[in-house]
């Protein structure tokens, strides 16, 4: 019961030759090596203002979110304090209760 699994090799296809041609001319090559050149340093100068855009951009929107962090903090010291008021009014209103007790307990107990 034995049984071998078998394979199929495919062989890589091969990248046909290029006919053969005659050496293209020095300057030829040259100036289209130059004209690559200049291709790719336009290419790059546009990719360079876009990120100089993109920066400009961020530059704005971490602006906007910091003033709008710094109007936050000031609402929520406002609110700490209306709290801390609110507090104080509490603590005083306890000790009023407090002291009206007493006065009851002492009047009652007489």
């Amino acid at each position: 019961m034995s049984e071998q699994a078998s394979a199929t090799i495919i062989a890589f296809p091969r990248a046909k030759a290029a006919p053969v041609a005659a050496a293209p001319d020095p300057q030829l090559r040259l100036q289209r090596a130059l004209a690559a050149l200049e291709q790719a340093l336009a290419e790059q100068r546009s990719a360079v203002a876009q990120w100089q855009q993109s920066l400009g951009a961020l530059r704005g929107s971490v602006r906007g979110l910091g003033a709008s962090l710094t109007q936050y903090r000031d609402r929520l010291g406002g609110v700490a304090e209306g709290v801390q008021a609110v507090h104080q009014d509490a603590k005083r209103l306890e000790a009023w209760a407090d002291g009206a007790l007493a006065h009851d307990g002492a009047t009652a107990d007489a």
